[in-house]
């Protein structure tokens, strides 16, 4: 199945391959690595030279190799190591980072998604079972296991997985997993060509949180990929008019990507010409 733009997920990163509709509902989505938009860990591109970056690497190598390193210089090297692409190094380095600060789960995840690019998909989903054996409800390892599964032709088992978390999540009063893990689903089941569960998903969502525009966004895009243009512009209204004095940029961002001019906020008008 090619991919398509997905119903979620926001601060993914400016990836290639990530449409800009794809960073419009939620932090759920099972189109790109949940990692590739924090490799940088907060940094800036870095704008010296491979060879400078080179030395940088080196001089933190014998800090780490010599037990010398802080956390920072690690994270700092890891930054390097990414940058040069040596995906190799980086994931020593980064399944010794997550073993010495159990702590950090990002990084434990970031490890998975390393993983899972080099093709170890074993090792990968090793990785995301430690974390779902800690916290059975954290959304970002659902959404790479589930990811994993799919990729390996483990759809059915993927529902499973994601089917549970969210029964569960809807069991308590009040719980704000309960849209997240309904989203992925949605998702999940738009992706095994599942179109009309996904659509009944969304609607229920909408009905569980009516006052969240992520679920109408959802299912506006999915009309959108049935070509069914104006359903599309009247859902994304709809989800518009939920809070019309707040600006939402994921709105924003999907009517534009779309092309469709009338849904875009007007920008505030500036100060009159002295």
């Amino acid at each position: 199945m090619p991919p398509r733009p997905s119903s979620a997920a926001v601060g993914v990163g400016s990836r290639p391959w990530l449409a800009l509709a794809a960073g419009a509902v939620a932090a759920v989505s099972l189109t790109a690595g949940w990692w590739l938009g924090q490799r940088s860990l907060g940094s800036r591109a870095v704008d010296a030279s491979r060879l400078e970056l080179e030395k940088q690497a080196t001089r933190l190598r014998a800090e780490v190799s010599q037990g010398q390193a802080s956390e920072a210089q690690q994270q700092r090297l890891l930054q390097l190591l990414l940058n040069l692409d040596d995906k190799a190094e980086a994931t020593v380095l980064l399944e010794r980072m997550a073993d010495q600060q159990p702590g950090r789960w990002g990084l434990r995840l970031m490890l998975a998604e390393l993983r899972r690019e080099q093709k170890d998909l074993s090792g990968a989903e090793r990785e995301v079972r430690q974390l779902l054996n800690l916290k059975p409800d954290r959304i970002e390892a659902l959404q790479l296991m589930a990811l994993l599964q799919l990729e390996q032709g483990r759809g059915m088992e993927a529902e499973a997985l994601l089917s549970k978390a969210h029964q569960q999540a809807s069991q308590k009063k009040g719980s704000t997993k309960a849209l997240s893990t309904g989203l992925l689903l949605a998702d999940l089941r738009q992706r095994r060509g599942q179109s009309a569960a996904a659509d009944g998903l969304y609607r229920q969502l909408t009905l569980d949180h009516p006052e969240d525009p992520r679920p109408l966004l959802a299912q506006a895009m999915l009309r959108q990929q049935q070509g069914k243009t104006n359903e599309a512009l009247n859902l994304l209204d709809r989800a518009r008019r939920l809070k019309p004095n707040q600006s939402d940029s994921r709105l924003d961002d999907v009517a534009a990507a779309w092309g469709l001019e009338p849904l875009r906020r007007p920008k505030a008008p500036g100060p009159p010409a002295p």
